[in-house]
């Protein structure tokens, strides 16, 4: 019968090292990637809120994972793209309606005090 330690080596084969524990993925890149969608899908209806948050997120995430200290830096990246694709054209319309129809806006506006 064949050993499996032939060639006069009898010790068994050394254990298998234990694999080491990753560093949880950045919250902050997470929630980054959450506002980008939740801005992209409501945001007509929620004024680009979620998207300037996820814009805001983004940047903090990706100072943080970008040197690798933390996982989750391309969650971070895809978090920023949502929240720029929806807040730059919000800004850009939001500001062209504010110079072009002024009077439109002061009625918006007491309307919505009107309200409280």
């Amino acid at each position: 019968m064949h050993s499996p330690y032939e060639g006069g080596d009898h010790r068994p084969p050394p254990p298998p090292h234990p694999a080491q524990p990753s560093a949880p993925t950045s919250g902050v890149a997470v929630a980054s990637l959450i506002f980008g969608i939740i801005g992209l899908i409501g945001s007509w209806c929620l004024f680009g809120i979620p998207s300037i948050v996820a814009v805001v997120l983004g940047h903090a995430a990706t100072r943080k994972t970008k040197q690798g200290i933390r996982p989750g830096h391309g969650m971070a990246v895809a978090g920023l793209v949502l929240g720029y694709i929806v807040a730059v054209p919000a800004f850009l319309i939001s500001a062209f309606v504010i110079l072009t129809r002024p009077a439109m806006v002061a009625d918006w506006v007491n309307t919505v005090f009107d309200l409280f």
